[in-house]
């Protein structure tokens, strides 16, 4: 539970009964790991890294409860001492080369970015962990939704609706989060393989009882990692084949791959924010949907359901390919997000959002056009 008389919780607190008073929004802030990520912030910086701490931890009962600005790698480090982890690998954005501690990511920010790594298909998103929050909305109330068990809401799940909000409902002051055992056995597998072919693996694959935990194509390799009993993973590698990958190789590039800071990653970024002038886009479409004709460098997570494409395509071809597909297309990263970072909402939807926004924050002071320019 959250300590009212935390005098880092009132600094908080005082903070948005100023902004309130003087009309001056607010930009909630942790590590600043995700910044470049959403619209352009707006407003004073909100920094809740004083924040920190890890209220409780029940091993046996697979439940821990952190403050915001809680170092995600300081709560990473904990639930390893106990063979535990954040199944779905929030990613630690930042220069390459450094530690998961320099990079700066808090729990606040995972939750508020609502991000995964590359086991995300096969576990789950952020908000399916997400049992319980303190909020701390615009009216400077500190409020509290969900609780410490799966089954514990009645009416709306406030909780979960934080996990991608970007902050422009409140400021998450701390969250339960459920988390899970470290698997018996892990193996990565590459294989040689087009997209097409690698799509129709993938896919196939999905209808089994294999223990796939993830998966990547790019530039003809498919590398997949399984992940379970030591039984199932060994008759799986049976069953798919391929190379095995080494320990000390698979470690680095799927950790590369959770951190954007692999080669996919690092040529992506040169090319976004060098001369080139690309834009990086996360294409979320259905795991058969058929090879995208779009151009550009592509990678493939998730068996097929998320794409990552950099490229110099226009916005709206890069749209409109994804909509085709049945899916949507995200704005990753662009030097220019006039075209929109997030795909536009349907009226109905639009209104919810608006709506949400007004009940939580009346007075428009956090992370304002964040989410969308008009929210």
């Amino acid at each position: 539970m959250m300590d009212r008389t935390d005098p880092a919780l009132q600094g908080l607190i005082d903070r948005v009964h100023g902004a309130v008073a003087s009309g001056a929004p607010l930009c909630i802030r942790g590590g600043g790991s995700k910044s470049f990520y959403g619209e352009a912030a707006q407003g004073e910086v909100l920094d809740t890294r004083a924040l920190t701490g890890t209220s409780s931890y029940e091993p046996t009962e697979l439940v821990v409860t952190t403050r915001c600005g809680t170092p995600l790698a300081e709560l990473e480090a904990l639930l390893a001492t106990k063979d535990q982890c954040l199944p779905f690998e929030p990613p630690h954005f930042g220069a390459p080369g450094k530690t998961a501690a320099e990079r700066g990511a808090t729990v606040g920010g995972m939750v508020a970015a609502g991000l995964a790594g590359p086991a995300r298909a096969a576990v789950g998103s952020v908000r399916d962990y997400v049992l319980g929050a303190t909020l701390l909305n615009g009216r400077g109330e500190v409020l509290t939704f969900g609780g410490q068990v799966m089954k514990n809401v009645a009416g709306y799940d406030v909780s979960r609706l934080l996990a991608g909000s970007l902050g422009t409902l409140g400021v998450i002051l701390e969250v339960s989060l459920k988390v899970l055992p470290l698997a018996p056995a892990t193996l990565t597998l590459r294989l040689e393989l087009d997209q097409a072919s690698a799509l129709a693996r993938l896919n196939g694959w999905g209808g089994e009882p294999l223990p796939l935990n993830a998966s990547a194509w790019w530039d003809g390799n498919l590398v997949v990692r399984l992940s379970g009993a030591v039984a199932a993973v060994h008759a799986a590698r049976s069953r798919i084949g391929g190379d095995v990958v080494s320990a000390d190789d698979a470690a680095p590039f799927w950790q590369g791959l959770r951190n954007h800071d692999d080669d996919f990653f690092a040529a992506a970024h040169v090319a976004v924010y060098g001369a080139a002038g690309a834009a990086l886009w996360r294409l979320s479409v259905p795991q058969t949907a058929a090879p995208l004709a779009l151009p550009g460098e592509l990678l493939i997570e998730w068996g097929g359901a998320q794409r990552w494409l950099c490229s110099t395509a226009p916005a709206a071809s890069v749209r409109e390919t994804a909509l085709q597909a049945g899916g949507h297309a995200t704005l990753f990263a662009a030097q220019d997000k006039s075209a929109g970072v997030f795909a536009p909402l349907p009226a109905p939807l639009a209104r919810i959002h608006r709506e949400l926004k007004k009940s939580f924050d009346p007075a428009d002071v956090f992370n304002p056009g964040r989410l969308y320019p008009a929210l």
